[in-house]
């Protein structure tokens, strides 16, 4: 999922798929009370999408993912140049779903504590006290990360992958949700460390946010002529239509989802045909194949199905997978890319019938 995660067609990269949710399919049959909460949930998350619309044109596959991490309970990178609304797009998604949500501009000179918090020492009381970093929120958005250098990158490891913070050895549970939105511009770009391969692996996926084609950009600058504030999303019209109630029910019912043993057995398939691609000198580990199961059951709950079938873990395995495997220095001179080599362990698995 490398722009966003709507299944489109086996024929067009997953990376680029993330459009928005189909609004049929076949409904879970659960109990009554859990599935009409659940229901009310699902409709919730899709008027997130017409919301975020409201000040962000265009980038429907980019909040589709943001919600496929928050359903499964992971965290997302968001790649892209700067302009094309990163911050605006996490921003704006915080305000419909009434969650907390926090900035922190990642510099070379941020330190760790910046992130996390510290111990400071009250005068007053003559003791030292815990002063919680912009980390305790329910959406943290890590604007710019790779700008800063990795000793900083990894104080987040562990608010990501146990959502608490250890500091002056007392843990600290962090709210929930609690998802990390990353942002990062392209590797290449002078000034930036590129995140190394532990870190990347504790994101859930990667996005990459591009450049609007020219009619969503005329539509823009319609909106920015016509007097629109980004920083006053109220103006826009931007309001709260869902509720963290409906995250907590709709990851619950994310997790009712059932998923087949040939299914199973797809995503492991997928994973170990990655370590024996040659153009890679690092395949995708087990944690990437739970993330893809994990995506996939997010992605075909949104989609109004208590199953998974093969075009949800199709749909998800370029914006799951892509960021986690590592292309030999021959292949990338050759002008080999990641999207290309998962482009032929799709095509080379076969697909469970």
């Amino acid at each position: 999922m490398t722009d966003q995660p709507a299944p489109r067609g086996a024929d067009q990269p997953a990376s680029q798929t993330v459009a928005g949710p189909p609004q049929g399919g076949d409904a879970p049959a659960a109990p009554d009370g859990g599935h009409a909460r659940a229901e009310a949930a699902r409709a919730a998350l899709h008027a997130v999408r017409a919301e975020v619309a409201k000040a962000v044109v265009g980038q429907d596959q980019a909040v589709s993912g943001l919600i496929v991490a928050l359903l499964a309970r992971g965290h997302i990178l968001l790649e892209g140049v700067p302009g094309v609304a990163k911050t605006l797009l996490v921003r704006t998604l915080a305000t419909a779903l009434s969650i907390d949500t926090k900035r922190v501009q990642f510099t070379p000179d941020l330190m760790p504590g910046d992130v996390t918090g510290s111990m400071i020492y009250d005068s007053g009381r003559g003791e030292f006290e815990f002063r919680p970093g912009p980390v305790f929120t329910n959406l943290l958005l890590a604007d710019e990360i790779n700008r800063t250098p990795p000793k900083t990158q990894s104080s987040l490891l562990e608010a990501m992958e146990e959502r608490q913070v250890t500091v002056d050895g007392t843990s600290r549970p962090l709210p929930s949700p609690f998802l990390v939105a990353a942002t990062q511009n392209p590797v290449e770009y002078e000034g930036t460390y590129p995140l190394p391969e532990a870190q990347l692996d504790r994101f859930l996926m990667k996005v990459t946010v591009p450049l609007p084609p020219r009619s969503d950009e005329v539509q823009v600058l319609e909106r920015h002529a016509a007097g629109f504030d980004p920083r006053d999303l109220a103006a826009a019209g931007v309001r709260p239509v869902a509720a963290p109630e409906d995250l907590a029910a709709a990851s619950a019912a994310v997790r009712t989802v059932q998923v087949s043993p040939e299914v199973l057995g797809y995503v492991v398939d997928l994973a170990r045909a990655t370590r024996e691609a040659p153009s890679l000198q690092l395949g995708v580990s087990p944690r990437g194949a739970t993330a893809l199961m994990g995506a996939a059951r997010a992605w075909a709950w949104l989609s109004g199905r208590d199953f998974v079938t093969p075009d949800d873990v199709k749909a998800l395995a370029k914006a799951t997978l892509g960021h986690r495997v590592a292309l030999r220095p021959e292949a990338e001179l050759e002008g080999v890319t990641s999207d290309s080599v998962l482009d032929s362990v799709l095509a080379s698995v076969p697909v469970p019938r």
